[in-house]
């Protein structure tokens, strides 16, 4: 428990470091504010002086002179005013700089091990939420409140009556925002839940709209779609009535307090006690003291959901960022997989059990067994991808989590069963978006890959631009430019998971050139298969059953006691 304290509070720091490094702005703005404040008592104090100065003495003169004055403070003011905004939207692109990054690269490392985790894109929305509080005009009520007093003591100078009854008000104002918050908590909560779960079902029905369509499932689908959308716009409705009810409290309050300023100066005139310029001055002042409150209330659904967001953003965040790690050479010995088991996440049900293989350079193991044994897990796992529960991975006998992951990336070639494409050019998707990338390699892989002469007969060649999830390409293409995109740069480990799902007879006579040339250069090659025709290349097959080493050795010998068993029990083989 007292770790755990220690780690939130580490990370409740790393986030006001984050604030505090725009100090600057912070106490400009408090200086800025604190000036426009004591300028917003140019306006009654200009009244009164037209009322009890100018009107008994009818003097132009005075008249002029006064309303000079007034003009360049309200222009001062106004210059203050927008001096004060520009302020805070810098601090609010200050405040994304700080966290941007630490946020993206924490979702793109958990991304790596829940690809269906919805989290990350939750926390950049969060992000999103913070920075448009601390950036709005919403923040400058906080600024102004501690100068209400300000307007009240000087209520108080013109009547004690007077005073009390704007202090009165703004007491109960006060409460009003404490209440509005504690209503509109759990109704802000739920209404991020229920919206990021529409949010989520949205995207993966567009997703896989074509999918949907051919099956004839749109209908239902929209349905289900209807149902989230009531809970969301119920949700919404019932926030949003919330704080339309707490805000005519509030608007009703003000007003009646004005008018009642109004009329007790009024009733005060009357008895002579004060003047008409007090009078005036009085109900000025009163609306000055309450705007800020006002503002409180009237944005404190966006507060509140920036302070939950802000709450969100530091639980997201792990409690530091990873040390560096020791630069290591890139791996070309060995690769070897010792007593590995992995676990489904989030579960402590196993998928693998204590596999065990060693791999020397210009060697190919195939990976095949039946749906589910635990084939694509062992391919993440030599990537990087899932971690151990126990049981090591070594690259040149150093544990796989010991290298930085983008420098481990680059020594990797990863062919994973979903195929994406990059939002970007075929080179970029190649080149892994390499910022220098070199034109030799480039072609080289795609020659490597068999995908040279293909992507020369596209429109734009190797410039053509393909959309996220690559439009415009078909099943074959993708593969083949992902095949490609693995072998750039002569990764000493290539691990390829289903890599002729989508290959012709062309493409397989490809894929097994690009294994065997990786093999004479002296890499090492992971091949997660289910048709044989992938398996050509290998020298040498592990066979997985319920996510345990079944058969492991050198491919003719695992293939001919494959097919004797498969004489042997056909029916339950098959």
């Amino acid at each position: 428990m007292t770790d755990e304290r220690v780690l939130r509070a580490a990370k409740r720091r790393e986030f006001w470091d984050a604030i505090r490094a725009g100090r600057t702005a912070l106490i400009t703005v408090m200086i800025v504010s604190g000036l426009i404040n004591l300028l917003m008592l140019t306006a009654p104090i200009f009244m009164l002086q037209v009322y009890d100065r100018v009107l008994p003495s009818r003097s132009i003169a005075t008249l002029v002179g006064l309303a000079g004055i007034a003009l360049m403070l309200f222009l001062i003011q106004s210059v203050f005013e927008v001096f004060r905004a520009r302020i805070l939207s810098r601090f609010g692109r200050l405040v994304d700089e700080r966290l941007g990054p630490r946020i993206f690269r924490t979702l793109l490392a958990r991304g790596s091990e829940t690809p269906r985790g919805g989290d990350g894109p939750q926390a950049l929305r969060d992000l999103d939420t913070v920075r448009g509080f601390v950036s709005s005009l919403a923040l400058t009520a906080f600024f102004d409140l501690p100068w209400v007093p300000l307007y009240i003591a000087v209520c108080f100078l013109f009547h004690p009556w007077l005073g009390a009854a704007i202090a009165g008000g703004a007491l109960f104002l006060c409460v009003l925002t404490v209440l509005t918050d504690w209503a509109s908590a759990e109704t802000t909560r739920e209404s991020v839940r229920v919206a990021g779960e529409r949010r989520a079902f949205t995207d993966m029905a567009h997703r896989t709209a074509p999918l949907l369509c051919a099956l004839g499932m749109r209908a239902r689908v929209a349905d289900l779609w209807q149902v989230r959308t009531r809970k969301n716009l119920d949700v919404a409705t019932s926030g949003n009535d919330l704080a339309i009810g707490f805000g005519a409290v509030a608007r009703l309050l003000r007003t009646v307090l004005q008018s009642g300023i109004l009329g007790l100066g009024a009733y005060l005139v009357v008895r002579e006690e004060a003047t008409a310029g007090v009078m005036l001055a009085a109900t000025i002042l009163s609306a000055r003291a309450l705007a800020p409150v006002d503002l409180a209330i009237a944005n404190w659904k966006s507060f509140s959901a920036a302070r939950q967001a802000w709450s969100r953003l530091v639980a997201f965040l792990p409690g530091r960022e990873p040390e560096a790690l020791t630069p290591l050479p890139a791996p070309r010995e060995s690769v070897r997989v010792t007593a590995l088991s992995i676990a489904a996440p989030g579960t402590d049900s196993l998928i693998l059990h204590d596999v065990n293989v060693a791999l020397a350079p210009g060697s190919a193991l195939g990976v095949i067994g039946a749906s589910g044994s635990g084939k694509s897990t062992f391919a993440r796992a030599l990537v990087g991808l899932a971690r151990p529960v126990r049981g090591v991975i070594r690259l040149d006998g150093a544990a796989i989590d010991q290298w930085d992951p983008d420098a481990l990336g680059r020594a990797i070639g990863y062919l994973p069963q979903d195929i994406e494409m990059f939002d970007g050019t075929i080179a970029e998707n190649i080149t892994r978006f390499d910022p220098a990338p070199d034109p030799e390699a480039l072609q080289s892989a795609a020659k490597a890959a068999g995908v040279h002469e293909v992507v020369l007969r596209l429109p734009g060649g190797y410039d053509a631009r393909v959309g996220a999830g690559g439009l415009g390409l078909s099943g074959g293409q993708r593969q083949r430019i992902a095949l490609a995109r693995a072998l750039y740069g002569d990764p000493f480990l290539v691990v390829l998971d289903e890599p002729n799902s989508n290959l012709d007879v062309d493409g397989d006579r490809a894929l097994s050139a690009a294994v065997q040339g990786v093999r004479a250069r002296g890499g090492i090659v992971v091949v997660i298969a289910h048709r044989p025709s992938a398996l050509a290349a290998v020298d040498r097959i592990l066979v997985l059953g319920e996510g345990r080493v079944r058969l492991h050795g050198p491919r003719d010998e695992v293939l001919a006691q494959l097919g004797a068993l498969t004489r042997q029990t056909p029916t339950r083989v098959a």
